[in-house]
């Protein structure tokens, strides 16, 4: 997925930095993603720890994060319930008459077929899970599978705050559904759809990597269409992008991004805490700083990295094609 504020090109500098600073092995290491977004740093680590808890306050972040980390299984007739979902009718369904042309008549997020295709398969997945033909590991594989394909297929410049007038060519393609494959391994995981405030206080470990909003971009807004193709609920989406009712970070209010962050250094209950941060956030270099120092023992790693772009250049605030990735780092005491 084309997600703002991706980690997964920025991997091997996360990862380098973590095995530097944490001693020892990390096969015995609880590692925790908090703000996990696609799961991309957690998957990274699933091998290499012993149990990974992942959690992310937006429900289409926890079926990706059900499926990649919690699912560590093999599901031996994955191939065939693809098969089996590729073939259904379509469907003239929630997502086909609000968010396509021939059914709201304006709204044109996913080509008619598409948008058809997308309400049969999300149905069907419903359907099986209640008359138990799937069990939960199935029902998030299946469920994360269409979120990623409808992704692909989506007549957006890149989040779903706004549709392009005219289908782009990707988006004229037929929807294929393809499995999101994860990794197999015998450790149990742990993921949560909960504001990382309020879990930070039910969990523990030994590395906490935090990958929160940097600036006023609210992910429930951006990514709400994942969200209603995740929830799949009745609700009346609002003006003209069909908003839904969306969770507000507090990471995201320049007013309350320092309260939220310095109570959340304060109660974690891990050892290394490990903060992904750009040059361009509401919080600046001497104020992440100045809150983590007083916790333990700071210090900054840094890297230069490609923006993400989700609008026209001109449109933007900040016109530099790079920006300045940092992670700071912190061992309590």
């Amino acid at each position: 997925m084309n997600y703002i504020g991706s980690k997964n090109k920025l991997n091997p500098f996360i990862q380098k930095n973590i095995e530097t600073v944490v001693s020892g092995n990390l096969s015995d290491k609880v590692f925790c993603d908090l703000f996990a977004g696609t799961g991309i740093v957690g998957r990274n680590f699933k091998s290499r720890v012993k149990k990974v808890i992942s959690n992310d306050l937006e429900y289409y972040s926890f079926i990706l994060n059900k499926n990649y980390i919690g699912n560590h299984i093999a599901l031996e007739d994955q191939e065939s319930l693809i098969q089996e979902l590729e073939t259904l009718s379509p469907v003239k369904g929630f997502v086909y008459k609000n968010y396509c042309i021939a059914g709201h008549g304006d709204r044109q997020y996913f080509s008619n077929e598409n948008g058809q295709k997308i309400d049969a398969i999300r149905i069907a997945i419903e359907e099986w899970k209640k008359s138990g033909k799937i069990d939960e590991s199935r029902y998030f594989f299946l469920l994360a599978s269409l979120l990623e394909s409808a992704d692909k297929i989506a007549n957006t410049a890149s989040v779903y705050g706004a549709y392009l007038k005219k289908l782009k060519k990707s988006a004229q393609k037929p929807l294929t559904l393809q499995a999101a494959n994860f990794d197999i391994n015998e450790n149990h995981h742990e993921v949560y759809n909960l504001d990382s405030n309020q879990l930070i206080d039910d969990v523990q470990g030994d590395i906490l990597y935090l990958d929160p909003p940097y600036n006023a971009r609210q992910y429930g807004a951006n990514y709400h269409l994942l969200n209603t193709i995740a929830l799949y609920d009745d609700f009346t989406p609002k003006g003209k992008t069909g908003l839904r009712n969306y969770n507000k970070s507090q990471y995201c209010s320049k007013a309350q991004v320092h309260k939220a962050f310095e109570d959340l250094i304060r109660k974690a209950q891990f050892q290394y805490i490990f903060l992904s941060y750009n040059n361009e956030g509401l919080m600046t270099l001497e104020d992440i700083e100045n809150i983590m120092s007083k916790y333990g023992s700071y210090h900054l790693s840094s890297t230069n990295y490609q923006r993400f772009k989700a609008d026209k250049t001109e449109n933007r605030i900040h016109k530099a094609n790079k920006t300045v990735e940092y992670l700071h780092i912190l061992e309590k005491v």
